[in-house]
């Protein structure tokens, strides 16, 4: 009976979360606009391809979902998990899932963003303090370099970093936490390459133009 119950928790779990993941706030937002963002500049259905095409002040949608569905499935995944008094793992195996979905959406087609919004909040919900790290790296890496794909890189491997350093007697949440950091850092293996070969474009996420 115990183990019916974890295979429903751990099947619940992955795919709500994988679906809640395909929620992109991006491809939503710029629905608004009659238009996909995926069509344009990188192609990539992210925050940051959104502001360069449409603007910062209509990326609070993006924010809204994109942390709002990281935040969901991290709670509900550890609701399942808590009776058998893993509400940890619960949360970090819907973290995982739930950014999987946001970079490979079945449902947009698998083309979807690359996990730095979202990875955030999960962070956020399953540790603050290494939400809280990671995001401070990835604000000194841009504003020092005024590359956000630096900046997410940096925070990418950060995150796996502080899973290792607070989670190291949690082997199931370390791990999961370093898999969501080599998923984030794979999706910016292209802006890896040009920030190497100095082709990078750099980005002013405050700019208040956009596409009409």
């Amino acid at each position: 009976m115990l183990m019916t119950v974890v295979c429903i928790s751990f099947l619940l779990a992955i795919v709500g979360s994988y679906l809640l993941g395909n929620l992109n706030g991006a491809v939503i937002a710029s629905r608004l606009h009659h238009d996909d963002v995926r069509s344009h500049g990188s192609g990539n259905a992210g925050l940051t391809n959104f502001i360069r095409n449409y603007g910062v002040k209509s990326a609070f949608l993006v924010i809204l979902v994109d942390a709002g569905k990281a935040v969901l499935a991290c709670l509900i995944s550890g609701w399942l998990f808590y009776p058998m008094g893993r509400q940890l793992e619960g949360m970090a195996l819907g973290g995982f899932f739930v950014m999987l979905g946001h970079c490979f959406p079945a449902l947009l087609g698998f083309r979807g963003g690359k996990g730095i919004l979202s990875g955030l909040f999960v962070a956020l919900v399953i540790d603050w303090r290494i939400g809280v790290i990671i995001l401070v790296v990835f604000l000194l890496g841009y504003l020092l370099s005024g590359y956000v794909s630096l900046g997410s890189v940096l925070a990418s491997v950060t995150f796996g970093i502080g899973f290792v350093v607070f989670h190291s007697r949690e082997p199931f949440v370390m791990w999961f936490g370093i898999a969501m950091a080599a998923l984030c850092v794979y999706m910016h293996r292209g802006n890896i390459r040009r920030l190497v070969k100095g082709q990078e474009p750099k980005t002013n996420l405050l700019k208040k133009g956009g596409r009409k």
